[in-house]
């Protein structure tokens, strides 16, 4: 079905290129404000497509990002021509990111919010040592590591592959548990999740072994404990060029290695 998107709002990740690439295109197009658009441009690398995701969370404004980056997972190849044909034509994946609620040493509860995943990390040189529940039931008693992540379909080829973590299917109801560098147990290689699962991470020994929690790019300092889910409230819209939309990108990259 066509979709008319006469206002497109044009931002770019502030490199040379995505700035020439910014006055190139809004030359060709003209340029709107984000929060009246029908659709937002991103030019840059996947890290500004987060942040514009972020940014516009719950807005229904799909956002359509161009490489003008060095990895660009997330972006579409770059080019200035029939721009208006092809967003017409693209698929729009609706992301469900993930809600995070830590509680730190001090009694203070953060919340944030994270498209790619939630990971645990140790402060220091100690070794961590958490306890995982899941939806209220312990599931690991003690896991000795670096750190642990909950990772979305979208993220799982992001840092979760990193670390040996599985590739999910973009459309499928899944999270990936990961841990990061385990030592105890050694064999340990995670878990998948139903996304309906609601995921406990109690911090033990956390003056002795102090962890840090990171949502996307927003860190929390000396947790005790942290609440991982899917959001129920939350969405977001990518868009993607039909001959190589997400479900495709991912399948590939599952072979590439």
């Amino acid at each position: 079905m066509s979709r008319p998107f006469q206002k497109i709002a044009f931002i770019s990740s502030g490199t040379e290129e995505s700035l020439e690439a910014k006055e190139r295109l809004t030359h060709l197009y003209g340029s709107a404000d984000p929060s009246g658009a029908d659709v937002i441009v991103a030019l840059g690398g996947d890290g500004l497509m987060l942040q514009t995701l972020h940014n516009n969370m719950n807005s229904e404004i799909p956002i359509y990002g161009m490489n003008c980056g060095s990895i660009g997972f997330l972006m579409n190849e770059y080019s200035e021509d029939g721009l208006m044909d092809r967003l017409e034509n693209t698929e729009i994946s609706e992301i469900r990111p993930l809600d995070m609620r830590a509680l730190t040493t001090d009694g203070a509860l953060h919340e944030a919010t994270a498209i790619n995943e939630i990971s645990v990390f140790r402060q220091t040189a100690q070794a961590a040592k958490m306890e995982i529940r899941i939806d209220g039931k312990v599931r690991m008693e003690e896991l000795i590591c670096d750190g642990a992540l909950v990772a979305t379909p979208v993220g799982s080829t992001a840092y979760n592959l990193s670390v040996h973590g599985p590739i999910l299917p973009i459309d499928s109801p899944l999270l990936a548990l990961t841990p990061i560098s385990p030592f105890r147990p050694r064999h340990w290689r995670g878990a998948l999740l139903p996304n309906s699962a609601h995921v406990k991470l109690i911090v033990k020994e956390p003056r002795k072994r102090p962890l840090s929690a990171v949502a996307d790019h927003a860190e929390i300092r000396s947790v005790l404990e942290v609440e991982i889910s899917e959001s129920r409230e939350k969405s977001c819209k990518i868009m993607f060029d039909p001959e190589h939309g997400w479900a495709e990108r991912i399948l590939s990259e599952q072979f590439r290695y």
